[in-house]
């Protein structure tokens, strides 16, 4: 087993995190953590984005990635951050080609044939489905897992709480990327953390 395919079998979801102050980071972490939701991607769209992946990382249990990783710079700041999983909405060969060569599990995202053609000439088999719904939803999935049955995925963008079941449905699907465990309390978040955790097959 590869070391993203393990990181994709932790957890049914992977909260997708938009951290705007890296002081709540922490709390959040073990939040989750406590939840059943071990697996964590902080996104690069907020100024407070790497302290905020140092400061979940001091969690016991915690494993911290980055996402929406984009550039070839971004790569070498998370990992100085030391992250343990890089995820990107796409796939492009600059991008790849230094992550893949890291040895740092990469999760790279795609849309169509074209994408998951590109990511297999890399040596890659496990992909984030990205935007999910907005790309066909379940249905457009399953058109391309067909042609593609070497492949795994991660679903991520519109997905719910609701839906999220349908989709760990299709074996091709280890995970989901979800940012409804978010909000409220954190007795709130551990609540819903531990409702998508028992979500797995």
């Amino acid at each position: 087993m590869s070391g993203i395919e393990a990181i994709m079998r932790t957890s049914a979801v992977i909260p997708v995190l938009v951290i705007d102050d890296a002081s709540t980071a922490r709390p959040l972490a073990e939040a989750l953590v406590a939840g059943g939701l071990k697996v964590l991607e902080v996104t690069m769209r907020t100024p407070a984005a790497l302290d905020a992946i140092r400061e979940m990382k001091k969690v016991p249990g915690a494993i911290v990635g980055a996402g929406t990783v984009v550039s070839t710079e971004q790569f070498e700041q998370v990992m100085d951050a030391d992250v343990e999983f890089i995820v990107s909405p796409g796939l492009t060969e600059r991008l790849a080609t230094p992550i893949i060569a890291s040895g740092v599990p990469f999760l790279p995202g795609i849309a169509n044939a074209a994408d998951i053609m590109l990511g297999l000439e890399l040596g890659l088999s496990h992909f984030k489905f990205f935007p999910a719904e907005a790309s066909g939803g379940l249905k457009a999935l399953k058109a391309l897992a067909a042609p593609f049955y070497q492949c795994q995925f991660c679903p991520t963008g519109g997905i719910t709480e609701a839906s999220a079941p349908e989709w760990l449905a299709f074996a091709p699907v280890l995970c989901v990327g979800g940012s409804w465990v978010t909000g409220g309390t954190m007795a709130e978040v551990e609540a819903r953390a531990r409702a998508a955790a028992g979500l797995r097959r």
